[in-house]
Order: structure tokens, then sequence, then C-alpha cells
């Protein structure tokens, strides 16, 4: 089997939803450090103060900033991707595969 040809948008939207959820996982893991980190802060600063606050939603912020930041870049490769893939194939002869 020779594949010569990939679609840009599919690959684009294949992409674009595996990078969204890949962001949501490290929006997750970013948010928990982040939001303890603001709660250690403030056990160990009496007051707590804006710093604390900032880093808290800057860590909740992240499980919404994240997954579209990577979302859009996942889907911009994935286009960047399948049309440098086409050229190229048109050149090589496309990618051998050999499936049973």
């Amino acid at each position: 089997m020779i594949i010569r040809r990939v679609g840009v948008l599919s690959l684009g939207k294949v992409l674009g939803v595996l990078y969204a959820g890949i962001g949501l996982i490290l929006g997750l893991i970013f948010s928990l450090l982040s939001v303890l980190g603001a709660a250690f802060g403030a056990a160990l600063n009496d007051a707590g103060g804006p710093e604390a606050m900032f880093g808290a939603l800057f860590g909740i912020g992240a499980i919404i900033l994240l997954p579209i930041l990577y979302g859009v870049l996942g889907f911009l490769s994935g286009l960047l991707t399948a049309a440098l893939y086409n050229l190229t194939a048109r050149l090589v002869g496309g990618l051998e595969l050999d499936v049973d």
C-alpha cells in the first residue's frame, strides 16, 4: 500500500483534537501544581496577598488556555505537515506501508 496523498483538512482536524486533549491534560497538571503552590505560599505567608490569588487564577486559567492554544497549534501544524507531505510525495512517489 502506498500513501500518495493526505487530506490536508482531515489531518489538521485530527491533530487539532489530539493536541487539544494533550493541552487539557497538561492544563490540569499545571493547574493542580499552581493551586498547590498558591496554597503553600499562603500558608507560609500569613497574609496570603494578591500573589497567592494570582497564582491560583493563573493555574485555573491554564485549564482553559492550554487546550485552546494546543488545539489551534496542532491544527495549523497538521495543515502544514499534510501540505508538505503531499508536495514531497509527488516528488518521491509517496510512503510505502506494509500492512497485513
